[in-house]
Parts: C-alpha cells; structure tokens; sequence
C-alpha cells in the first residue's frame, strides 16, 4: 500500500488580519496613490494657479497655494504617497520655494515608467536610469547658471527683486509684486549677512485695512503684552533709551501659593510679610540704579512693580514672548539677566527711539534705529485672517528664495525655460546610447516637460501648441525660452523677461523628485499592521496599574481616624 505524502504544516507568519500585498500590482498601486496627490496639486502650479480651501477638523479654513501647506493639510495616510509629502516639506525647509513642483516632477517620472514596468521591465534599470539623468540634468544646470556679479550692490540688488518677484507671481498677492519684493529684500538686507537667520524675521499680522498699509520696520515691533493699573502713567515715548532685558519676575507672591509658615504672634506673621515687600523694592531699585528706562520680562511684572516704575518715568513690559524677547536682545544689543543684581552698562541696550504706536486696532512697542540691528518686522495687514496668513506664507517663501540667491549669486530662467532646456538636452543624449537605458532616460526627459504644460493648463493656453513652439526655439539654441502667460505668442525670452530663480531651486528640486521616484520604484511589497488601521489609543499602561487602582478604590470610604 502506498504511504501517503506527509502534510505540509501551515506556517502562520504574520498576525491574523496582517494585510500583505506585493509584485508589480502593488508597484502600481502605489504610482496611481502618488499621481492622485500630484492632481491636487497640479492646478496651483504657476502664476495663473488656483488656491485651495482647506478646512481642518476643528472647522478653521486656510486659502493656500503652496505645495508643502497643502500637502501638510490634507493629511494623507497612503504610505507611498507620504514620501510626496515628505520632499515637499524637504524642499520648502531648503529652499523655501518650488514645493509644487518637486511633487509634480516624481509624480510624473512615475508616470512616465508605468506601462514599462507593465510591460515587465525590472525597477531597477528603471532607477538606474533616473539616477544617470538626474546628474546629467545637475551638470547641465550648472553649466547654464548665470552668476551675477555681486560687487556692485545695485546690480545686485535688482537680481534679489526679480528672484522675489518670480517667487510672489504664483501667490496671492501678485498683484502687490513691487511692493513686497523691496520689503522682502530690505527684510534680508536687514539680517547678519554672514549668518542670514530668517527666524529673526519677526511677523506680526494685524487684521484691517490694505494691503499697502503692510510696514517694514527695521528693528522690533511686538503687541502690547498685559499690563496691570499704572501702565497708562508710564512714559509711552523715548528717544536713546536705555533698555534692560530680564527673565526675572516682579511680582509679590500670594503667601498661600509659596509655604507653610507657622507663626505664635501677628508680629512674626508682619515680620514675614515686610520681607517680602523688603526683597521685591531692593529688586526695584538695583533696576532703576542701572539708569534703563525701558524694563522687558519674560516673566510678569506686577501692579506693584508697574506703578514703581511709572512713578519714576520708566517703561514697563511683563509677559513678553520669548522670540520676542530674543529679537529685542539681537536688535538694541546686550543680553538677557536672570538676576537684577550686578547689571553693568555692558548688560544693557540702547535704540535710537523707542513708542508705544497704534497699529490697525492693536498697540505694539517698537524699537526703531538700533545700532546693532539684525533683525526687522515686518507688519502685515489685510481684510481677512485667512488672506493675510497667506501673503506671510508667500513672504517667507520670497525670502527664502531671496536669502539663497545672496549665498549662492547663481541664477537659471524660470517659466518651464530651464525644464524645456534639459528635457531637449536629455532627450538628445539618450538617442546615443543603447538598450533599455534609453527608453528611461528618454521618459525622464519627457517627464521633465510637466512643468511648463502645466503652466500653460492653469493659465488656459494651449499646451500642446506652446510646447511645440519651445521645442523649436530650444533645437534652434534658444535655451532661455519659456512660457509666457500674458503675451500673444505665449512664448518669451524669460532670461531678458527678468524671471529669474536661483539655480539652488531647480537643483533640488531635480535630487529630491528623482531620489522620491527611485524609492517608491524599490518597494514591491506593503505588509500592513491590523492595528495600524486603528486610531492610535495611546501608550499602554505599565502592568499592575489596574490592580493597584482597584486596590486604593476601597479606602477612605469609612469615617476618618482621630
């Protein structure tokens, strides 16, 4: 009699309800999931680009045509489709502009390669053409970049308002490019030039009135912080004051919050509460000795502080946020003391003139004509609260852009010029070589023309027929060319047309499209975690936790124990 086979046992691997998915259908899957995120942002692109109505779940709206915000806001799940996010915000802390485009560009290469890798193409000699193009398109840009020549300063300034200009024309407040590109740029000029930290940009926005009613001041401006009765008598006005910066608070403590202080006679109780209005006056006048005439914390300075000080003509400000604070210290100079004793002339700042100002319907303290300034404001208004978070959007994206053209000086046409340029350089390089390699390096060539298409889409232009157009203009060795959304023939020089972009951008945003497109290539299977479809509970609880909380459940039922 024959023995039969022995059963193969089940090898249970994964946890029941782990979902797996993988080969080329899951390669797919997760292009469709990357094409999905682009198509919501395709019609931003450009400077006939639609903005978006975002509205979160507490119900608060945010109008926006920035890639990264968008793609911060729409919070995606799709795990493939995160790493779109991911470059986004890559390229918006890098560069600060060229969010939207990044994305559209791996989206596209992904596109491109879908009916090869259909067709049984391995992902590999896909990715090892991306890798070859992209450096190919990365020597080209830096072979083509115009450096602009930074020692005349009014040449130079000009390129740094073109570069804002061509950052601000997709954004809402095109219509105010002059306006913002000089505020933007002396915003820049302000800062440290060796170190150029934008974070000490302070924006304050001001509901109210016009756009053109927006100000540059060129030191610290911050809104009134709380004060108690007695501010009203302080001076609100001083011309080279000087100004102390603390993180100490001013304030006589309830005696309640602080200890327990047993005490035999009322004396004692007096004794105790003469002590501590003994400390905060020795405090008060160690300040006032220094000869400051603006005092700023951290911490909160109280009523009895406040109306010391406006006895003596001195200025008071508690509470004061600490970027704020930080700003102040980098614009009047000196540092911030933890202590009022021992502060020297050296510890102290001065300006040239210090006011209380009403601003729109707030109060703000601004420090005007500061010898050590690195560092401005910049004072926002507009009608609605979602309009003026946009422009701070679009104004930290202009200075950004602004910041890298003064470390960097080079500088490439913007428009879908540089795009078009490489695309028919690729294109010719890839009909020299031979094998598989040349149908990727051709698609990635192709996949680079999605930038001035969509241009051309948002801005209702033919595409087909421009493209046509830029095609011959760049085979005849007119590489600046680019699309032209105002003009008749739809095409221009964008080099003499002044829309200039750091070459930094374009660079970038090649890197991290290509190195974003190579990743989602590589992975052929996704095990899904049951529990990752589940909202996340939270930590779990240390074990025993739940014993020792029924434990203690019973006490303290019965009567106290004298």
């Amino acid at each position: 009699m024959q023995r039969g086979l022995p059963m193969q046992p089940t090898v249970v691997l994964l946890k029941e309800g782990t979902d797996t998915s993988q080969g080329t259908p899951q390669l797919l899957s997760n292009i469709s999931a990357c094409l999905a995120v682009a198509e919501t942002l395709s019609s931003t692109l450009g400077p006939r680009g639609m903005d978006k109505l975002i509205i979160n779940e507490r119900g608060e709206a945010q109008i926006t045509n920035d890639g990264a915000t968008i793609l911060k806001l729409l919070d995606i799940v799709h795990p493939a489709a995160k790493t779109l996010v991911d470059i986004a915000r890559a390229q918006d802390a890098e560069v600060g502009d060229g969010t939207t485009s990044v994305t559209l560009l791996a989206a596209q290469l992904l596109k491109e390669v879908r009916g090869y890798l259909e067709e049984g193409v391995s992902p590999h000699i896909i990715v090892k053409g991306f890798r070859r193009a992209a450096q190919l398109a990365i020597d080209r840009i830096k072979e083509m970049q115009v450096t602009v020549d930074k020692s005349d300063p009014e040449l130079f300034r000009s390129l740094l308002l073109k570069c804002a200009s061509t950052s601000m024309s997709s954004k809402l407040i095109h219509s105010e490019k002059p306006f913002f590109s000089k505020m933007v740029v002396e915003a820049v000029e302000c800062l440290d030039p060796d170190d150029l930290d934008e974070s000490l940009i302070g924006v304050k926005k001001v509901p109210g009135g016009g756009m053109q009613d927006s100000l540059l001041i060129r030191g610290v401006a911050f809104k009134k912080t709380f004060t108690y009765a007695g501010a009203e008598q302080q001076p609100k006005s001083f011309a080279d004051p000087l100004i102390v910066c603390l993180n100490v608070e001013l304030e006589l403590k309830a005696e309640k919050d602080n200890a327990e202080v047993r005490v035999e006679q009322v004396s004692d109780y007096q004794a105790i509460v003469d002590a501590e209005w003994e400390i905060i006056y020795r405090k008060l006048e160690a300040i006032e000795k220094t000869g400051a005439k603006v005092v700023l914390s951290k911490l909160p300075i109280g009523d009895l502080a406040t109306q010391w000080f406006a006895d003596r003509d001195i200025f008071c400000a508690g509470r004061v946020p600490a970027g704020d604070l930080r700003r102040v210290v980098e614009a009047v100079g000196g540092s911030i003391q933890s202590t009022c004793s021992d502060i020297g002339r050296e510890h102290l700042g001065t300006c040239g003139k210090f006011e209380e100002r009403q601003i729109g319907g707030e109060r703000y303290n601004v420090f005007e004509d500061c010898p050590k300034a690195k560092t401005c404001t910049l004072v926002l208004r507009g009608g609605a609260e979602q309009f003026i978070s946009e422009v701070e959007r679009s104004l930290h994206d202009a200075i950004m852009v602004v910041k890298r053209a003064v470390r960097n000086g080079e500088v490439v046409a913007g428009g879908g010029a540089i795009e078009m340029d490489l695309s028919a350089y690729i294109r010719k390089y890839a009909l020299s070589i031979p094998g598989k390699q040349q149908l990727v390096i051709a698609a990635f060539a192709k996949a680079l023309e999605i930038i001035p298409r969509q241009i051309c889409d948002n801005a209702g232009l033919d595409s087909t027929d421009i493209l046509n157009k830029l095609r011959m203009k760049h085979a005849n060795g007119e590489k600046w060319y680019g699309v032209d959304v105002d003009g008749a023939d739809g095409v221009r020089d964008n080099m003499e047309a002044f829309v200039w972009e750091p070459s930094l951008i374009k660079v970038n945003a090649i890197n991290s499209a290509t190195e974003a497109a190579c990743l989602i290539l590589s992975v052929d299977e996704t095990v899904r975690n049951p529990q990752s479809e589940q909202p996340n509970p939270g930590p779990r609880a240390p074990p025993g936790t739940a014993q020792r909380a029924m434990r203690g459940r019973g006490r303290g039922r019965g009567m106290p124990r004298r």
